[in-house]
This record gives structure tokens, C-alpha cells and sequence, in this order.
């Protein structure tokens, strides 16, 4: 291979090595461990030791993996750009011309002109070590270019021999699932027009199975809030391919001479310290953002088990005391307040307070919650719409839909709501404005922003219109936070069907799940801060038995558990007795005292054998503390557990171990170890990593809450 030059991008103990051929797109040589300086020796030498082909060999197959794979390259995988002009297949031949970025960043472009192509490429290492890869498309031919996708790829190991992907379903979102990695070319799709609770989510490559702690992993994120696909390429000429893109629909992206698509874009990371390594990389770059929130996490009360749809302004305002009282800092009014809203079969789409419900107005709740020296929140479902609305009725054109599927047929509907198409700009205008009265008039500092369906069918002027509906959504959630500087935005979708990185350019939080059940949460959060630290993600105190599935638990369980995100309940204070109020309020007192370090610190997971057990720790920046929460989800194997190995800590400093029972006392028999049983141990931070601590026999569905102090 005749190689002009080569980029080396480093940053956080991450390398990126691009090999630049001189024709064609640039190859990617190395995506792994930093290796150091490297000279032009080392780079030949590197390419001669990892090569499989020796010019002039036949073109069987691809002698390096590009940044964006082609039949023309030797490929036999799927392209990573396909392309149609005027119904005619588009073969690029591509001359690129590449720039710099310092030392962490490159940008190329790329010309065909017979095939009237451009693209525009952006690889960058991002802080903590995250790669991003971004691609546009611009046509500068003759004639309407059909974009059928545009996907980022980077090359794994053949080494990587398991596959992880996730799956799941409402108030179970994030369920992951290991397998030998498949041969050929294999592809996991979201069609939902969100990203579904059965997203993808993060596709992991490993060398074995995938463990916390240890063990190599490349994983891809896709920052996109809809239809999106995963593809891994394992073919026997080839090296491996791991990528992601947008799922287009036939005739979605259709470019006009001089017009462009840009694609969503992917994020990589890669781990020699296993899952928590590429954790590690997609928080430390989440955190580094000019958005990330920097204010402390409020405690929050959200409305919706509490009263559902029965709004009664006596009722909420002195949940609203009771809030106050409990130390409760953001009180958040749900669905149920807008106009003949009086359950999910009407109001959509009229975003003006309902006077039957309300006769004052919110003014008086608002001001309420502002004098007890809380934030005020409000709940939207801006994107959706009801048939029974004044808006429908007025404007039956602005629905985002199959017109022989309006109204649905008998037995189909979803919901019993529709989609407004927000890419008309009478209805976007519609939205925006009344959502920005009702957000200047009272003084709105949080919204919960819902999206409680999928996209069935969404046609927009005759024509597929998924991708144009999310960027009019993203504009709308821009458009308010420009209206109201210092307005803050949570995603929830049904739950956990919409938390990628794409809906957090623009948001401030995730609601990681509609399950408060915390026996279905420890897992659903665990998998959710794969991606997103802690700080971004709802978990709240719910009521027990848990209105999502009927499941009963302590207290204590449920506080632990909510403590391991972004906190608050969703919970009818006002039916607490006096002792679950004690304890409420102690836990309030206990999240202000940590989050400083639970939503800044480094997330780790111990690995553990019994499968009844999750073992989560935040360990400070410094490591000079942590908290570790150890919970189980069912009844332990053995009468005897295994110890707790603490990762993350400093193997010189000595800790002392204080179990955080303020919230309540946690249930075990058999064994009491002796650090249990009185004073707080002392360790150093080398036996408490290496040997660990012997567990209780914790009784199912307890949870221990460990605080960890050094001198």
C-alpha cells in the first residue's frame, strides 16, 4: 500500500491512526490503546505488521478499511454510503483532502465530480477519550440523489468475539444481550420514529464476555432520537466492523443539486478496563459539555402517581407544603392541566390552561411553589395531538399521519392520540407559541417533555417524514430554552424510549424509566449510565406496592436505589405516616450531603458471582471518598455471600467504611460480619480493592448503603 502520510490522533489514552492512501478515503489503521510518540518508522512498520495484502495484489478484497467502506474499495461488507441518482446506482470514486484539527481532530473532504458527490467527514478524540465520527452528503450533480443511508463505521479486532446489544419493553427498557458474534453482515432497527424502549441503545464488541471491570471493549452509541440502525460487518476477507446510522425510510432524504444531508453523529468508545472503561469515556466527555448542568441536581416531586389526572388545586398545593417541608426543591405539575384534559383522550395540542380544573389559573400554584422556595415544573407532549382538540378540529391538516389511517380503524389507534407535524411551520408556530406563554406567565423552570407513542405511518406532504419531525422537535426545544434562558428540559418518552445523546444536545435530563419498581430499576439504571452519568438521569422514590408491577418493598430499598441517579419522588406525600416522613426527610438531607460526589465521581462495578446481587460505586475525583450501594433482587445462593471487592479506590489511603442507615436499616441473617457489628473498619484502599468485605446474608430486595471516608 503507497502511503502519502498518516494522522495519529491521541487523547486520554486513546489513539486513532489514519493511514491516507493516494486515491480514495483515508483507512483506519488502529482505534485502541495510545501507543506513544510514533515515528515515520513506526507507522510503516506498524502498517506492515497489521496489513493483510502486499501491493500489487488483486483487488479480492479491502487491504484497509476506509472511513466510509465502498464496493469500489474491495468491500464486500455493507457500503457505508448508498446512493441513488435518479434511480440509478451512485458508485463514488472518491479524491479527499484532509486538515487537522491539533492534535485530537481531523477534517476531510471528499470530491467525486462524475458522480456529482461531496462529503464532508469530521473524526474527532473527544475528552475522556470518545471518538465521534460525523458525515455529510452533499449533492453537486445534476438531478435528485436518493440518500437510502449514511453510516459512521470503525474496525474491531477479530479478537472481539461477543456481541452485545440491548433490547427491552415498556417499564423494562435496556435489557442487554450477549452472543458469539455473529458471521456476515447483521444490522439491529428501531422503527418507531423514537428510538423505542427495544432500542439498540449501545452495541458492544468484546473479547469474551463482556465484564465490568476487565477485558477489552468497543462499543457505538448513535446520537439520534428516531429511527436508527446498528450494523456489525463479520466477514471472513475482512477485519471486523462495528458502525451505526440513521434508518431512512425510501425517498426520506432526497437532495436537490447543491442540497446536503447530514447524518446523526456516532460515538465510540473503547475499554481495556471493561464496561466501566467505556463508561468512563462517555461521561467524562458528557460532563465536559458547555451544557452539562452545573447546578446541583434538584430533589424533585413529580405529580403523576400521586394524582394522575384528578387535579384539585386545594389537593396539589398542599402537596406542595408537604413537599417543601420534606425538602423537596423542584415540584413538578404533570399531565392534567390544559384544556379538557380530564384523562388521555383529549387536549393534546391545546396548550392552555383548563378553567374547569383550574378556575384561578396555575398563578396561584406557581407562586405557591416559587414563596416555599422551590422550582416550578410543567408537563407538555408537544409532538402529539388529540382528535379531540380545538387545535385537530381547526387544523385536521397538521397531523403527522397515513390519511386512511385517520381517524385509526377499531381496535388500532395508539393511544388514542396522533402526531402533530411539526415540520409544517403553522403548526410548529402553534406549539411554540402557547407552550412559551404558559412558560413566561408563570414563571416555568422545568419542563417534562413526553412523547408517549410511536410514529406509525408518518407522512409528511406525501412523503416519509421521521427525520424531518426530529429536527423540528430538536428547533422546538431550542427555540423555548432561547424564549427562557435557564429553562431546563427532561426527555421522557414513555419512559426510557428516547435518552440518547442526540435528545441530550438539547435537553438536561433523562427519565430513565416508567417503572418505580426498584427491583426493575437498579437494572435499568445500571445500563442507562453505560452512557449517561448519574446526574442526567431520573430515579425516584415511588410508592409501594409499585404502581408499574405491583411489587411490594421497604423503604429503604426504594431510597437506595433512587439515590444512584438524579433523585425525587413520584409518590402522594400527603398519604405518608408520620415515620415514612421521618425517613423521606432524612433522605433528602442524605442526597443533598452526596450528590456533590454521587453525580461528579467516577461510576464503578464491582463484578460479583451471585446472580442475585448489583454492587454500584461512585469514588470521588480525588478518590479521597465514595459510596458504594450493594442491593439484591432476589434471595443470594448462599447462606455465606462472597466479599465485596471496592474498585476504583487509592491503594495507599486508608478508608473508613460507614454504613448510611438514616434512611432506614437494611435486612439480613445468617451472617453479620464483624465490620457490621459495630465500630466502622479501616482499611487501606489496596485490601479494600483486593480482598474486599464479607457481605451479610442480605435478605431479597435489601440494599446496604456504604460511605466511604479517608483521613
Amino acid at each position: 500500500m503507497n502511503i502519502e502520510t498518516w494522522t495519529v490522533l491521541r487523547r486520554d489514552g486513546v489513539a486513532l491512526i489514519l493511514a491516507h492512501p493516494e486515491t480514495g478515503l483515508p483507512c483506519v489503521v488502529h482505534w485502541g490503546p495510545d501507543l506513544g510518540p510514533l515515528s515515520e518508522a513506526d507507522l510503516v512498520a506498524l502498517d506492515r505488521a497489521t496489513s493483510r495484502q502486499t501491493a500489487p495484489g488483486t483487488l479480492d478484497a479491502a487491504w484497509r478499511l476506509p472511513l466510509l467502506p465502498q464496493e469500489s474499495d474491495g468491500w464486500s461488507g455493507r457500503p457505508g454510503l448508498l446512493t441513488t441518482r435518479d434511480g440509478r446506482p451512485v458508485f463514488p470514486r472518491w479524491t479527499a483532502r484532509t486538515e487537522p484539527d491539533g492534535e485530537t481532530a481531523i477534517e476531510m473532504t471528499a470530491t467525486d465530480d462524475d458522480a456529482g458527490l461531496a462529503l464532508r467527514s469530521r473524526v474527532e478524540i473527544g475528552a475522556g477519550g470518545l471518538v465521534l465520527v460525523d458525515h455529510e452528503v452533499t449533492n453537486t450533480g445534476t438531478g435528485t440523489l436518493d440518500v437510502a443511508w449514511l453510516e459512521a463505521t470503525l474496525p474491531v479486532p477479530k479478537a472481539a468475539d461477543r456481541l452485545t446489544s440491548f433490547s427491552g419493553r415498556w417499564s423494562r427498557e435496556k435489557t442487554p444481550q450477549t452472543a458469539p458474534m455473529p458471521r456476515g453482515t447483521t444490522t439491529r432497527e428501531t422503527r418507531r420514529g423514537r428510538a423505542g424502549h427495544d432500542t439498540p441503545w449501545t452495541t458492544l464488541a468484546s473479547e469474551g464476555e463482556p465484564r465490568n471491570r476487565t477485558g477489552q471493549v468497543w462499543a457505538v452509541h448513535l446520537g439520534w432520537s428516531a429511527d436508527l440502525r446498528h450494523r456489525t460487518d463479520h466477514l471472513p476477507e475482512h477485519g471486523t466492523v462495528l458502525g451505526a446510522g440513521e434508518l431512512l425510510r425510501p425517498a426520506e432524504i432526497r437532495l436537490a443539486p447543491g442540497a446536503a444531508y447530514q447524518a446523526p453523529t456516532a460515538y465510540f468508545s473503547w475499554s481495556a478496563t471493561g464496561l466501566d472503561g467505556i463508561a468512563e469515556r462517555f461521561h467524562t466527555w458528557m460532563r465536559a459539555r458547555d451544557q452539562h448542568p452545573a447546578a446541583p441536581r434538584p430533589l424533585v416531586l413529580n405529580t403523576w402517581e400521586a394524582v394522575y389526572f384528578d387535579h384539585d388545586p386545594q389537593r396539589l398545593e398542599a402537596l406542595a407544603r408537604k413537599a417543601a417541608e420534606v425538602g423537596v426543591e423542584r415540584f413538578v405539575l404533570d399531565d392534567g392541566w390544559f384544556h379538557d384534559r380530564r384523562d388521555d383522550k383529549a387536549g393534546l395540542g391545546d396548550w392552555e390552561v383548563d378553567p374547569e380544573a383550574w378556575p384561578d389559573g396555575l398563578e396561584p400554584l406557581a407562586k405557591l411553589v416559587h414563596s416555599l422556595g422551590m422550582e416550578f415544573g410543567l408537563w407538555f407532549e408537544p409532538e402529539m395531538i388529540n382528535l379531540d382538540s380545538d387545535t385537530a378540529r381547526a387544523h385536521p391538516d397538521w397531523l403527522l399521519a397515513n390519511p386512511a389511517s385517520v381517524p385509526a380503524p377499531e381496535g388500532l389507534s395508539f393511544r388514542t392520540q396522533y402526531v402533530l407535524d411539526l415540520a409544517n411551520p403553522a403548526a410548529f408556530d402553534h406549539v411554540h407559541t402557547q407552550m412559551s406563554a404558559v412558560i413566561g406567565r408563570l414563571g416555568v423552570d422545568f419542563v417534562k417533555w413526553d412523547h408517549n407513542r410511536d410514529l406509525v405511518e408518518p407522512v409528511h406532504d406525501g412523503d416519509p417524514g421521521t427525520h424531518a419531525q426530529t429536527r423540528a422537535a430538536y428547533r422546538l426545544i431550542a427555540a423555548l430554552k432561547a424564549d427562557h434562558p435557564g429553562l431546563e428540559i427532561e426527555s421522557c418518552s414513555s419512559g426510557g424510549a428516547r435518552t440518547d445523546l442526540g435528545i441530550l444536545e438539547y435537553t438536561d435530563r433523562v427519565w430513565a424509566s416508567d417503572s418505580n419498581d426498584p427491583v426493575e430499576r437498579q437494572d435499568i439504571q445500571r445500563w442507562t449510565e453505560l452512557v449517561l452519568p448519574p446526574e442526567l438521569i431520573g430515579a425516584h422514590v415511588g410508592p409501594s406496592p409499585a404502581h408499574s408491577s405491583g411489587r411490594a418493598t421497604d423503604l429503604t430499598y426504594r431510597i437506595a436505589t433512587s439515590l444512584q441517579g438524579s433523585s425525587g419522588f413520584e409518590w402522594d406525600l400527603l398519604a405518608c405516616d408520620e415515620a415514612e416522613t421521618a425517613q423521606i426527610t432524612a433522605f433528602a438531607d442524605l442526597y443533598r450531603e452526596l450528590r456533590p460526589l454521587l453525580h461528579s465521581g467516577t461510576v464503578v462495578h464491582p463484578d460479583t458471582v451471585d446472580p442475585a446481587l448489583r454492587a454500584r460505586g461512585v469514588i470521588a475525583p480525588d478518590r479521597s471518598q465514595a459510596v458504594f450501594t450493594v442491593a439484591t433482587v432476589a434471595s443470594l445462593e448462599e447462606m455465606q455471600s462472597e466479599r465485596l471487592r471496592l474498585p476504583g479506590l487509592d491503594s495507599a489511603r486508608r478508608y473508613t467504611v460507614h454504613v448510611r442507615d438514616e434512611t432506614g436499616i437494611a435486612k439480613w441473617g445468617w451472617t453479620t460480619p464483624a465490620w457490621l457489628g459495630g465500630e466502622p473498619v479501616t482499611a487501606t484502599g489496596r485490601v479494600l480493592t483486593h480482598i474486599g468485605l464479607q457481605l451479610p446474608t442480605l435478605w431479597p430486595v435489601q440494599a446496604l448503603i456504604l460511605h466511604l471516608t479517608s483521613d
